[in-house]
């Protein structure tokens, strides 16, 4: 067992440098190492990106060059502080949803803080979801995915469609999700030295980004705080070792109490979205979002 957990501290140390080398206060800086870092990790031979224009908004279809279900399709809200990310640095994840799932992965590049701070982004979510329409396919065809800001995101866009009294998606897919942008969990502190990748003072840098001057505890900012009643079958998976832990188990206890179908799974030793990483629990996790994927599309 000790060896496991020095093995593990091993591996965190790693992500720790690898991510001080993309974490930049200079916002365009840290956007394009995030972009290199989706050109290297998330090119797949047998995957095809094909790019698509959405009134405006850039978008990128990611498909398996094999037979696959047409039926039905995964939205993906791709991550970065609602500040930094993109259609590129989110192949390191909609490359192995598409391959697990053999499903298409629609993601778009939401228009990102500063410039653009809060609704911009639930805005060209709605944009995304109504294309998907327009394209023929069901609400109830539709998996919406994300992780941590785009896991907030998935969120925000579901209850948005809960309140115009829309047919809502099949599933929601969570990865690490960034729920509470108030920050209220526990895991804040008690996971504070153990997170190799986020820390309180990045979190409040990208909160005041996006959200400046609002009331952080608006359902559309901060999910958590929204009603989840009548929300879809969900998952969750969280690292054991990042200060969004809370975020995650919280939301899982709101949701049980709102009576929605939902399950949890938190990665012992892990830290914040490492489902992007190429080792094997990062595609353990992956066909573990396959699995609730086909189970509710039966």
């Amino acid at each position: 067992m000790a060896l496991k957990e020095k093995q593990n501290q091993n591996l965190m140390n790693v992500i720790r440098k690898m991510h001080g080398m993309v974490e930049n206060t200079d916002i365009d800086k840290h956007r394009q190492s995030q972009d290199r870092i989706g050109a290297i990790l998330g090119k797949e031979k047998k995957a095809e990106y094909i790019p698509q224009d959405v009134d405006g908004m850039s978008c990128e279809w990611v498909r398996v060059e094999r037979a696959h279900m047409k039926k039905y399709v995964i939205l993906y809200c791709h991550g970065g502080g609602y500040s930094t990310g993109s259609t590129l640095y989110a192949r390191t994840i909609t490359t192995k949803l598409a391959e697990s799932t053999s499903m298409d992965v629609f993601v778009f590049n939401y228009r990102l803080a500063p410039e653009h701070p809060y609704p911009a982004a639930l805005e060209d979510a709605m944009k995304a979801w109504n294309y998907l329409m327009l394209l023929g396919y069901g609400a109830r065809d539709v998996i919406v995915a994300g992780d941590s800001a785009g896991g907030n995101l998935a969120l925000a866009l579901v209850l948005k469609l809960k309140e115009e009294g829309r047919i809502l998606p099949r599933g929601l897919v969570l990865l690490s999700p960034w729920t509470d942008l108030t920050a209220s969990g526990k895991s804040h502190v008690t996971r504070a030295k153990l997170d190799p990748i986020l820390d309180q003072e990045y979190l409040v840098r990208m909160t005041e980004n996006y959200a400046a001057g609002q009331d952080l505890k608006n359902p559309y900012i901060s999910p958590l705080f929204g009603n989840l009643e009548g929300l879809p079958p969900t998952y969750i998976q969280v690292g054991d070792n990042e200060v969004l832990l809370s975020d995650s188990t919280l939301l899982h206890k709101k949701m049980i109490k709102a009576n929605v179908s939902v399950k949890i799974d938190v990665y012992k030793g892990m830290w914040h979205v490492f489902q992007m990483s190429p080792f094997k629990t990062a595609y353990d996790a992956m066909e573990k979002n396959a699995e609730f994927i086909y189970d509710i599309c039966r």
